[in-house]
């Protein structure tokens, strides 16, 4: 049955034999979220710079306000959680700003980790703590960045090439250019412990920031999870007007930027990519959208709550057209099962991706998250509403 429902004066949400319910509205440009406890969870506003917490029947607490510059694809645009013992710590991933004004000079885009704490009954967001400062500049797009809690309890952010004017970004060596300048932060999965601290034993040599890369080679991302099977890092990436990926990421992944996107021609010679003394290494994407649908968030339905021919899939939302995709690993999983005119991992028209569509009309879904009873949470920036979606 096709449950189409119409939410707060938005377009109708169409998701095909589930239950959906808004569970607040009025937000401004929601970008993440992170679920902290059975009924509760933390919103973060791109534009606002607010962190707000989000309690079941009772009214939306601000716990942080900070100061960032939202032009073009800056602002506050990444967020996890993760409980340490008796303390709940929070990373927050921003473009921050010199001034509450958004005309102030950005600082840089900044990976900060805060405690949540209560305090005469309501929460908020303290010590914080810089773990990565990276570049913002010269151009205000592409700035990725979803951040991630991993298995292995460190944690990950993605930073896009940081583009300017002329679609010009970054030109140092993780955009692999050979004669480029070192690493400079851009274009890279970012690997830290909750300190801050390099992991050990690193993937790449420690010059210059190249200790916290995981990955490089990346124009921009703003989905990422890790397969709950496999340990597995998947990552959906925004290609130019075109190519559109899925990637597995296995680390010193290069994602092929800025020489390579989509599918690698047969017989093409890669032999100009950046290797970093053979610690990198080039990857196809796993699926490619051949007429760009810019996808957003990335999730591991970790969750039985759908049956079984949902359980541990992967959910992928688009900014293009609203829309939420289903994909089914292989039984290795190291690859996507596809069919019929997907077979060749390209989706060569709109009408080859209707198979795969689990719902639309979500605006732009930002952010996909697991509630404790396992049900899917979906944040929609252009709507400013938070979805849950059952069965």
């Amino acid at each position: 049955m096709d449950r189409s429902v119409q939410l707060f004066g938005q377009p109708d949400v169409r998701i095909p034999g589930f239950d959906l319910e808004a569970i607040v509205d009025g937000l401004s440009r929601p970008t993440g979220l992170s679920i902290i406890g059975d009924n509760s969870f933390l919103v973060i506003e791109e534009d606002t710079g607010k962190v707000k917490q989000i309690t079941e029947g009772q009214p939306t607490q601000t716990i942080l306000d900070l100061d960032v510059s939202t032009d073009d694809s800056r602002g506050l645009i990444g967020i996890d959680s993760f409980e340490a013992g008796n303390k709940t710590l929070v990373f927050l991933y921003f473009t921050e700003s010199s001034s509450p004004d958004d005309g102030g000079e950005p600082l840089g885009n900044r990976l900060y980790r805060y405690e949540l704490v209560e305090n005469n009954g309501k929460n908020g967001l303290i010590n914080p703590r810089l773990l990565l400062d990276l570049p913002a500049t010269p151009g205000s797009m592409d700035n990725g960045g979803p951040v991630l809690v991993g298995p292995d309890n460190n944690i990950y952010s993605i930073i896009g090439h940081i583009q300017g004017e002329h679609l010009v970004g970054h030109e140092t060596k993780a955009q692999n250019f050979e004669d480029g300048p070192d690493a400079d932060g851009t274009s890279g999965v970012h690997r830290i412990t909750q300190d801050g601290g390099i992991v050990v034993p690193g993937i790449f040599e420690p010059i210059d920031l190249m200790a916290t890369y995981y990955a490089y080679g990346i124009r921009n991302s703003f989905g990422m999870d890790f397969d709950p099977i496999t340990g597995n890092l998947w990552l959906s990436e925004n290609g130019v007007y075109t190519n559109d990926e899925i990637n597995l990421v296995e680390p010193g992944f290069n994602g092929g930027w800025k020489d390579l996107t989509g599918l690698m021609a047969p017989n093409l010679d890669i032999g100009g990519l950046v290797t970093f003394n053979g610690s990198g290494k080039y990857s196809d994407p796993e699926f490619v959208w051949s007429d760009t649908v810019s996808p957003t968030a990335l999730l591991f339905f970790n969750s039985d709550k759908f049956g079984p021919a949902y359980e541990n899939d992967m959910f992928v939302g688009d900014y293009e057209f609203g829309r939420i995709y289903h994909f089914e690993l292989n039984s290795e999983r190291n690859a996507i099962r596809l069919n019929g005119s997907l077979a060749d991992k390209v989706a060569n028209s709109d009408s080859e991706l209707q198979s795969i569509i689990f719902g639309e009309g979500f605006g732009v879904p930002t952010d996909l998250e697991i509630s404790p009873d396992g049900m899917l949470y979906v944040s929609s920036l252009r709507d400013g509403v938070i979805y849950r979606i059952s069965r």
